[in-house]
């Protein structure tokens, strides 16, 4: 995918930047370099994949969206988690879940919409209810570094500044 060399650089580099002085430092920067590696596509292997994933992230905040390529609600979002996306990269992780969509349409939508995270493709709703989602479409949950569901916000973000406030809120603490 064009433009992908040089944006998973800049992760890895703001990583390493980020991560300067922690305990786990050398480890951070692979952690999010493997989730970039994923994107802009659907990723496959049910609850047990995306838990992995949540795992290899520990030590840096996640923030998931569940989405689905037929929700207009998602649709007037995304823009915004690609945006927050960049501005926080290296210091917080995102994650999709195309949730009870088709893969086929699932991947169109992804190809007309790239972000830089990777989508976990959720047909039947069990990556979902990981975080209490699967009940609006919409859904946001965020995860603090030990991989912990802190915050679930049912619904569409109405602006970028809010999902940006609760990004603040709860994935960075601040």
């Amino acid at each position: 995918m064009r433009g992908r060399g040089p944006l998973a650089a800049a992760v890895i580099a703001a990583s390493l930047l980020a991560a300067c002085g922690e305990e786990d430092a050398p480890r951070a920067p692979a952690r999010q370099a493997t989730a970039l590696q994923e994107a802009p596509k659907l990723v496959g292997g049910g609850p047990e994949a995306f838990l992995r994933q949540v795992r290899q992230l520990r030590g840096t905040p996640i923030v998931v969206n569940q989405w689905a390529s037929w929700c207009g609600p998602c649709r007037y979002e995304f823009p915004f988690f690609r945006a927050m996306a960049e501005k926080y990269q290296g210091r917080v992780a995102f994650l999709g879940v195309d949730a009870d969509d088709g893969r086929a349409a699932g991947e169109r939508f992804l190809k007309e919409n790239p972000v830089p995270f990777p989508s976990f493709f959720d047909p039947d709703l069990k990556i979902s209810r990981e975080f209490k989602g699967g009940f609006a479409w919409p859904t946001t949950a965020f995860f603090d570094r030990t991989g912990r569901v802190v915050n679930t916000h049912a619904g569409v973000y109405p602006s970028q500044a809010k999902l940006e406030a609760d990004i603040r809120e709860y994935a960075l603490g601040s």
